[in-house]
């Protein structure tokens, strides 16, 4: 594992800090856009993000592959998987769009800062 080299007292505070603050920090993003309509378009796209989660997650997650190499109870396993997906081939976004623009992102780490 890639924390081996690291305290575990140490990272065990860490975590609990970064679940401490899990609300105050996504909280008021939720508040803000709990009520935002979105399109079909846009539901679709959502769809393909969470499909590409769940071909992540069967295909590369070490937890997930080695609960399902070791007979772990499958329903437990897949928990995590999102309820609806959508697949399709060699799917682009629209030049241009706020899509295209989120996948350029993701495959050009920019400095945000």
């Amino acid at each position: 594992d890639d924390l081996n080299d690291r305290d575990p007292n140490e990272i065990f505070e860490f975590c609990k800090d970064a679940v401490n603050h899990v609300v105050a920090a996504y909280g008021p993003i939720i508040e803000k856009h709990k009520n935002d309509s979105f399109t079909e378009e846009e539901k679709r796209w959502q769809q393909l993000r969470r499909g590409r989660y769940a071909e992540f997650n069967l295909v590369y997650d070490r937890g997930t592959i080695f609960g399902l190499k070791t007979n772990g109870r499958t329903e437990s396993i897949l928990m995590s998987l999102p309820e609806t997906a959508r697949w399709e081939y060699d799917h682009h976004p629209e030049e241009g769009s706020p899509e295209a623009e989120f996948l350029d992102a993701c495959m050009n780490p920019r400095d945000w800062v």
